[in-house]
């Protein structure tokens, strides 16, 4: 009896294992974010390929890195089944245009036929720009996190980086991330600004 309880919970886990690996995989094939740059579209694939093995580890770094509420995030992941290239990118979008993760989310639910890279031109991130630069850095950051060499992971609490304030960020209630570089913006004769990928 023992032996067939046993069986059954090794057959159930195999095939909700089994289920998990099939969404994952079905993200790998046919994957095609179009975001104007093949580095980063590779990039985002590689994400749908970590997060596959590391779903909660995924679901930390984009909640850490973008400010993403953590139901969010597990929402389009687990319960709508996105692809994780395609949450990351939205966040990270996000957080580079100063809007809550929900927002691009929801732009890219309508209108995902035109590509990211047309979304993010429309919402006035050029190719070549230093904005998409920086979005080009930040997806590669997150990228070498992800793949184990990326420097270490971005500190939740206390001490995090320049660019995370106490105020509400995107995603999590709306407003902008702290500029770095102090009072000013960072928008100086470039002291301070954000040099991201370039």
């Amino acid at each position: 009896m023992k032996t067939l309880i046993a069986g059954s919970l090794l057959t159930l886990s195999l095939v909700f294992s089994a289920g998990a690996h099939a969404i994952v995989d079905s993200f790998a094939i046919g994957f095609s974010p179009r975001t104007g740059d093949v580095a980063v579209d590779a990039q985002l694939g590689d994400i749908n390929v970590f997060a596959r093995g590391n779903t909660d580890g995924f679901i930390d770094d984009v909640v850490v890195s973008y400010g993403a509420p953590r139901y969010l995030v597990r929402e389009y992941y687990v319960d709508r089944r996105w692809a994780p290239g395609d949450i990351y990118y939205a966040c990270a979008l996000a957080y580079q245009l100063g809007r809550p993760c929900l927002e691009i989310l929801n732009i890219y639910e309508r209108d995902h036929g035109q590509g990211w890279g047309a979304i993010a031109q429309r919402l006035g991130i050029k190719p070549g720009s230093p904005a998409f630069h920086s979005l080009k850095g930040r997806v590669g950051q997150g990228h070498g996190k992800m793949r184990g060499n990326g420097g270490g992971r971005p500190q939740a609490q206390g001490g995090g980086s320049a660019r995370m304030s106490a105020a509400p960020g995107p995603g999590n209630g709306g407003g902008r991330p702290a500029p770095a570089g102090g009072p000013g913006g960072g928008q100086g004769k470039g002291k301070g600004k954000d040099k991201g990928g370039r």
